[in-house]
Parts: C-alpha cells; sequence; structure tokens
C-alpha cells in the first residue's frame, strides 16, 4: 500500500534575500494547510537556520517538513540538499554558509535575509550575501551531503540559468542525483533525462506562488521518514542503472 502525497519541494523563506519578507514559518505552513499541501521543503539559498522554527509551525500545521537546503555550486548551479532531521540540515546550512565570500548583503538592494522563531518574530538577520556561489563543485556539494546522510537534486534543470542544463548544457554522468526537478513555469527539458525521478516545484518565494494539489508522489508513508525513504529509492533506482 502507498499513501498519494501532495507535495512542493521547493520553497524559500524570508532567510533567502528573494523572497518576500512575508513567507515566514507560521504563513509557510499555514498556507501549506489551506492549498492541502502533504508534504513540502523549505530549501533557502546556502543556509538553513530558519528551520527549527518552521519543523514547529509545520507540525501545527499537521504538514510534513522535509529539511533542505538550495546550495549555489561554484559552476553556479542550483543543488537541492534534503536531509532526514532538522539538526542535520541546519548543520550542513552552516558549513555551506561558510564556504560563501564573504561579500556582505545589502538588504536595500537584494533584500533581507530574516531569521525568526516559531512567532515569527524576528531574532536576527544574515550578513554574508546568500545568492552567491559557494567555493564547492557539484561533485563536491553531492559527496559531502551524502557523507552527512542527505539526498541531492539537481534544481529547475528546464531553466536557462543556475541549472545543470542551462550552464553545463548536458547532464553529467556524475554525480548521481535522487531526481531532476522540473520548474512548473517553464518548458519541460529537451533531453533524455535517463531513469530519473522528476520532480515538479514551485520554487515559491511568495505565498501565493507555493503550489496547489497538482504535485503527487505515491509514498509508503504520510511522514518525513517515508518522503526520504522514497527518494532515496529513486537514487538507488538511479546508481542501480550503472
Amino acid at each position: 500500500m502507498t499513501c498519494r502525497c501532495a507535495v512542493d519541494l521547493h520553497i524559500h523563506s524570508c532567510l533567502s534575500p528573494c523572497a518576500d519578507d512575508d513567507m515566514t514559518p507560521n504563513n509557510i505552513a499555514g498556507m501549506a494547510f489551506v492549498k492541502s499541501l502533504d508534504c513540502i521543503a523549505v530549501t533557502d539559498h546556502n543556509a538553513a537556520f530558519n528551520l527549527p522554527a518552521l519543523e514547529k509551525t509545520c507540525r501545527e500545521m499537521n504538514v510534513v517538513l522535509l529539511p533542505g537546503i538550495e546550495v549555489t555550486s561554484r559552476e553556479e548551479v542550483h543543488i537541492l540538499t534534503y536531509f532526514p532531521d532538522v539538526p542535520t540540515a541546519v548543520d550542513f546550512g552552516r558549513m555551506v554558509y561558510g564556504r560563501l565570500p564573504p561579500v556582505k548583503n545589502r538588504p536595500d538592494i537584494f533584500g533581507g535575509q530574516i531569521l525568526l522563531d516559531e512567532e515569527d518574530e524576528p531574532v536576527g538577520e544574515l550578513d554574508t550575501l546568500l545568492i552567491q556561489a559557494t567555493d564547492l563543485s557539484i561533485e563536491q556539494i553531492e559527496t559531502l551531503c551524502t557523507q552527512a546522510g542527505g539526498l541531492c537534486v539537481a534544481a529547475h534543470i528546464n531553466r536557462s540559468s543556475n541549472s545543470l542544463l542551462g550552464n553545463l548544457g548536458f547532464l553529467p554522468p556524475r554525480p548521481r542525483f535522487a531526481a531532476l526537478e522540473v520548474y512548473r513555469g517553464a518548458p519541460a527539458p529537451a533531453v533524455d533525462t535517463g531513469a530519473y525521478k522528476i520532480l515538479y516545484a514551485s520554487d515559491a518565494h511568495r505565498l501565493g506562488d507555493i503550489a496547489e494539489r497538482e504535485f503527487f508522489l505515491d509514498l509508503p508513508e504520510r511522514s518525513r521518514e517515508g518522503l526520504f525513504s522514497y527518494l532515496r529509492a529513486c537514487k538507488d533506482r538511479v546508481k542501480g542503472g550503472d
């Protein structure tokens, strides 16, 4: 038996400077509840410090939260990294944040990088600009993520920038990802994706952009563990094709 779950696995909170300030933990969890989503992933750029608050608000709304980070490689390719628990994601995000160039954010230009608690109260801001490339290669990100117990998904491969196809022009044979993400607002990629599972997500930076009940996965159970094991099985099937 499987559980058919509505998912949106690429959402940004107001920690990402490119996201609206009203992308708060309570607003994100509340919108996911209103839209009857079963599982979401919040994947801020190169940091994960709002995930503890989101874990609490999602639990209150009975929405499954998959902890994630959208990491920018030195090739300026976006890689979604997912983790089995929030502390692991926060630790990985702290490492990633430390691999950014020491360029300070300009909130008047790029937007705020707001840290919030579970009551949506500001508790600080990050100084280093998050929407930069780290000094980590695509392969290094995948290796480090795997070592931390996480899984990698290549983000919005059908976009013209910050994607494997847009920046590299091809899908590399290595590393092996758990899946490939396709952004719903652009045409599907004209490339053979082989054994990869294709995921669809909103890449929401505004509350209204969070997906409706339109993207579904057949999970072993409606839980973080069920979602993570589903993605791990997707990666195993890709590796099995070697």
